[in-house]
């Protein structure tokens, strides 16, 4: 097991590492979502909270695999967080990153044309964009990797050429592709079942992992 592997289980989930910061995090995100909300109730339109809710989602099950990625290796996930935070909730993932993402997709559904026609450079601004947050959340991992707060093991999976783009693929654009093949569905109904099957599977696969199989990550 890499350095940065058992460091990164080192004080996993270990509430007595809390810092007093997480809790206005916490109250900017539920006042985003509460704001979102009640623009909402007021619209009829929920695509922005769907859009949270989705990239959040999806990252949730990113980086459950990612930790599974450990366990059967009993190496390295594909990237691990082993610096110091205010709370490590997986290998990969601790809570400053779980709040980012908690509002990424709101700012990717704030960001984005009502009219998914409208293009930006001969391309659908849906798309424009989720190619463009999804660049720049892959420069800003890079600069997290160069200064060792993100760690990367192996080689497909690093600052090459090939890496960046599967880091790119796999590591953000699904994400914002998730959302807007969700906030572009017709029905509340159906965006609501899409949005709640990424927790049911996020969910399961941590039961699974963490309380039946006892699994570390």
């Amino acid at each position: 097991m890499t350095p940065a592997s058992r460091q990164a289980l080192e004080g996993l989930r270990d509430l007595s590492m809390l810092k007093w910061y997480v809790i206005p995090l916490l109250a900017y995100t539920f006042y985003i979502y509460t704001l979102e909300m009640k623009k909402a109730r007021a619209t009829g339109n929920w695509n922005v909270v769907f859009a949270g809710l989705t990239v959040f989602g999806m990252d949730f099950i990113n980086e459950t695999w990612n930790g599974w990625v450990l366990v059967f290796t009993q190496r390295s996930a594909f990237w691990t967080a082993p610096g110091e935070t205010a709370l490590r909730t997986m290998v990969g993932w601790n809570i400053e990153i779980m709040f980012m993402f908690a509002i990424s997709g709101i700012i990717y559904a704030n960001t984005i044309s009502e009219d998914r026609h409208e293009k930006i450079l001969g391309i659908s601004n849906w798309w424009f964009w989720a190619i463009g947050y999804s660049v720049f959340c892959v420069f800003v991992e890079v600069l997290l990797n160069m200064g060792g707060h993100l760690v990367w093991e192996y080689s497909f999976w690093s600052r090459s050429f090939k890496g960046v783009w599967l880091i790119f693929l796999i590591g953000y654009f699904h994400f914002y592709v998730a959302a807007l093949l969700v906030i572009g569905m017709k029905t509340i109904r159906a965006k609501f079942i899409t949005v709640s099957t990424l927790y049911v599977i996020a969910i399961s696969a941590n039961i699974f992992g963490m309380g039946i199989m006892g699994w570390v990550y």
